[in-house]
């Protein structure tokens, strides 16, 4: 550990300063104003979505789909 009186200590205390400040900081900015929160998240895309693909097809198409299978395989 290092003391209060050397420059390691003055270091980490700034530093921690810098670690306390900035998120309040931030949150007083945000928070003050929500016209700069929607600013700043309206120029983004958080959540994009892949386009969509063929649905798969339903149980009936399924059960009608296994019934041609197994008649084309009776008839062989």
């Amino acid at each position: 550990m290092s003391s209060l009186g050397t420059s390691k200590g003055i270091l980490e205390i700034a530093k921690f300063a810098v670690y306390v400040t900035v998120p309040i900081g931030l949150m007083y900015f945000f928070a003050s104003n929500t016209k700069n929160l929607q600013r700043v998240m309206g120029n983004r895309q958080y959540v994009v979505y892949p386009p969509e693909g063929p649905r798969p097809p339903s149980p009936e198409e399924l059960r009608e789909m296994a019934r041609e299978l197994a008649r084309k395989r009776d008839s062989r």
